[in-house]
């Protein structure tokens, strides 16, 4: 898969040695194995959490189901990335012998760009934020529910344990349930590999101020494809009603 937006997958645990592969967003050198190797232990660990979210997702579609049969039950995934004018720096192609340049600009503000992603159909709600915190959280749910959680639809949405997620004052709408996944798989979260199509818009460019930014991030977002999000989304196990 994409680089995961994740640092769980890079602990020094779950890799044998420390390498400039190892980074996040960078593709990792193939190494052969033997075909009568065992397992590696992270392979048996995301296999045996991948089975359980699988499952845990299917019971919970179907009692919504069976709770609201007059209504359709769809399950979306949610993820926030964060964007800043520190450029985000890319690999390009030159002219042999040309040293391709790119304008960096060290000056640390950010903002959050929000995605509820609708794996087997490629809907996407986006939404810029300035924050990741409880209350932007709530705002996103709330205007999440405006657009998607209409009469007649019940929402499965499925996102990870960030403390925001966790607030005891956050109020999720009437018609959105949610599900957290286990720690450290952001591997199981669809709306993960998102990120990467939007970063590759707005890659190798400073911006002069936060407008800017946010523009070019809205942009790049208003182009990206249902067919594409889809295509890098929908996961096989993934519960279609």
């Amino acid at each position: 898969m994409d680089g995961a937006e994740s640092r769980g997958l890079d602990s020094r645990e779950n890799r044998a040695h420390n390498s400039s592969h190892d980074r996040l967003a960078r593709a990792a050198k193939a190494w052969l194995q033997p075909p009568d190797s065992a397992p590696c232990q992270q392979a048996s660990r995301l296999h045996r959490s991948a089975g359980c979210v699988q499952k845990k997702l299917e019971l919970e579609a179907q009692a919504l189901q069976q709770a609201s049969p007059a209504d359709e039950v769809e399950v979306w995934s949610q993820d926030e990335a964060r964007f800043g004018l520190k450029p985000i720096l890319r690999r390009i192609w030159a002219p042999v012998g040309k040293r391709p340049l790119a304008e960096v600009d060290a000056r640390y503000e950010w903002l959050w760009l929000y995605a509820a992603t609708h794996p087997p159909t490629g809907r996407t709600f986006w939404l810029v934020l300035p924050r990741l915190d409880a209350w932007c959280v709530q705002l996103f749910l709330s205007e999440f529910a405006k657009e998607h959680a209409s009469a007649g639809k019940r929402l499965l949405l499925v996102w990870d344990g960030a403390p925001a997620h966790r607030a005891q004052a956050l109020q999720v709408p009437e018609r959105i349930s949610v599900i957290s996944l286990p720690a450290y798989t952001p591997e199981l979260n669809p709306s993960e590999r998102v990120w990467p199509l939007v970063k590759e818009g707005i890659a190798n460019r400073a911006h002069e101020n936060m407008d800017e930014l946010e523009q070019q991030v809205c942009s790049r977002c208003q182009k990206i494809s249902a067919a594409e999000i889809s295509a890098r989304t929908n996961y096989h196990w993934w519960p279609v009603l």
